[in-house]
């Protein structure tokens, strides 16, 4: 059994066993700022490693001067009490890359960490004494101007954007009843992302439905019954949107609500469909 370190006694000349091997593989090599990338988290757990009680994941994707950029800290979907010698761990979340002001090799660290704890892991480079304490080099991704992206214009239907009090890097944008976004038709097959969450709380058991429109048809549906942020990945084909220049889709919600008129709604009158964190269209 490996002893569990505070990390106040931790060094860069940390000499403790390490419990696992980590490392993060991006689904693509290079992604443009604002665009979604898969992210394949892989801990190999040592032969004779045991880890008393749940971590945290943490990974921070820091740029060329060691400043970090952004942070995708999450608990691991089988909890790390439960990981056994030898095992393997790997799963892949996605992420969409914020818009940062800086393209070129980011490095990614990882760790895993409860309260004031980090646990002695290794990396792909062992070597390297740049990291802070308990935090290892686990991969690299190449960020690109945001310009590569497909750009979309959010037409009618939208309400302003706005930002968490706890964090400005999160944003959204609440659609109406339907909800309208333009772009330069690519004439190929695309993919729509689309990252919500919805108030399932609110329409007597009922849930939302809905309905993405290309071309004027209804090319996918689902329903909204996360309160979590969720994330549905829509194939649209060339021929779905159509051959003028310009391209359509349309979000619709088959219920909206209006705050004011629920109890302690305050006085928002605004019309609400869902709730959008990120719209994303990538051509296949």
């Amino acid at each position: 059994m490996f002893a569990v370190v505070l990390l106040a006694s931790c060094s860069k000349n940390d000499s403790s066993p390490a419990l696992a091997t980590l490392s993060v593989t991006p689904g693509k090599k290079a992604v443009p700022l604002g665009s979604p990338v898969d992210l394949t988290y892989k801990f190999v757990i040592e032969p004779q490693a045991k880890i008393d009680g749940d971590y945290r994941v943490f990974v921070h994707v820091m740029d060329d001067r060691g400043q970090r950029m952004w942070t995708d800290d999450h608990d691991p979907p089988k909890p790390t009490s439960t990981w056994k010698a030898g095992e393997t761990i790997q799963y892949t979340r996605t992420r969409f890359v914020p818009l940062y002001p800086f393209v070129g090799e980011a490095t990614i660290l990882m760790g895993l960490y409860r309260d004031d704890t980090r646990l002695p892991l290794a990396g792909i480079d062992p070597a390297d004494r740049q990291s802070p304490a308990r935090a290892y080099k686990a991969g690299t991704l190449e960020l690109k101007a945001e310009s590569e992206n497909v750009l979309l214009i959010h037409k009618s239907g939208w309400h302003p954007v706005e930002f968490s009090p706890n964090d400005p890097a999160i944003s959204w944008e609440w659609t109406e009843k339907a909800a309208v976004i333009s772009l330069k038709n690519p004439k190929k097959d695309i993919t729509f992302y689309l990252e919500y969450d919805a108030r399932q709380d609110i329409f007597d058991g009922q849930v939302q439905r809905v309905s993405v429109y290309a071309g004027g048809q209804e090319v996918y549906t689902f329903a909204a019954d996360q309160k979590d942020q969720t994330l549905e990945r829509i194939p649209i084909s060339a021929a779905q949107l159509g051959t003028d220049e310009m391209a359509e889709i349309r979000i619709e919600v088959d219920k909206s609500f209006v705050p004011a008129k629920l109890q302690n709604g305050g006085r928002d009158n605004r019309e609400l469909g869902i709730r959008v964190y990120h719209a994303f269209v990538e051509v296949r």
